[in-house]
């Protein structure tokens, strides 16, 4: 023979494969193969109870459609008494008139006036007078209060606290950034110092 050290099997042409790898390749397939079976029938009930869902929306969906239709059918019925007792009732220059007179504040109270009562009106110039009044007062108003607002007393008191807001603003800023500052430069002395 050639020369080979102690310890090494001769070569041989064949490729030797230790039995436990074998063995270890046969129950790894064996595995996957149980994996894919049991990951079939998963998706099978999936997909049989995505099925059965789809069919009780599609059976509801028809259900409201077919409601829906009837409630459709009964408005266009009302619709139509509706347009024939409107029809019937313009025999001529004949109308149908509500003699009730419904407020809120009658709750429960009905009165019945004539079909040609007398609607309680005020007369033009009063009407006018109101009007011009009511503007008036509002205009006058309106006017004392920008007088007021704009006097010399408030504006001065405006800006005092103006003044005084930007004063404690400002004491705010500083004393934010000192301690931004501060808390900056302990951070670099723990990067610096190693202890």
């Amino acid at each position: 023979m050639l020369g080979l050290p102690i310890g090494f099997p001769p070569m041989t042409s064949a490729l030797v494969v230790p039995s436990w790898i074998a063995v270890v390749a046969v129950l790894v397939v064996a595995a996957l193969a149980v994996a894919v079976v049991a990951l079939a029938g998963s998706v099978r009930r999936t997909r049989q109870h995505a099925d059965a869902v789809l069919a009780s929306a599609a059976a509801d969906a028809e259900a409201l459609r077919s409601e829906l239709g009837a409630l459709e059918e009964q408005l266009n019925v009302q619709a139509a008494q509706v347009e024939q007792a409107r029809r019937d009732a313009r025999f001529g220059d004949i109308t149908i008139v509500d003699d009730n007179e419904y407020v809120i504040t009658d709750f429960n109270e009905r009165r019945s006036r004539g079909p040609l009562a007398a609607v309680p009106t005020v007369p033009t110039p009063v009407f006018v007078d109101i009007v011009l009044r009511e503007s008036l007062i509002r205009t006058a108003s309106l006017a004392a209060g920008l007088r007021r607002a704009l006097a010399p007393e408030v504006r001065n008191r405006v800006r005092f606290e103006m003044k005084r807001e930007v004063k404690r603003s400002r004491k705010q800023r500083r004393l934010v950034l000192r301690r931004a500052r501060r808390d900056w430069e302990a951070r670099q002395r723990a990067e610096i110092d190693p202890a």
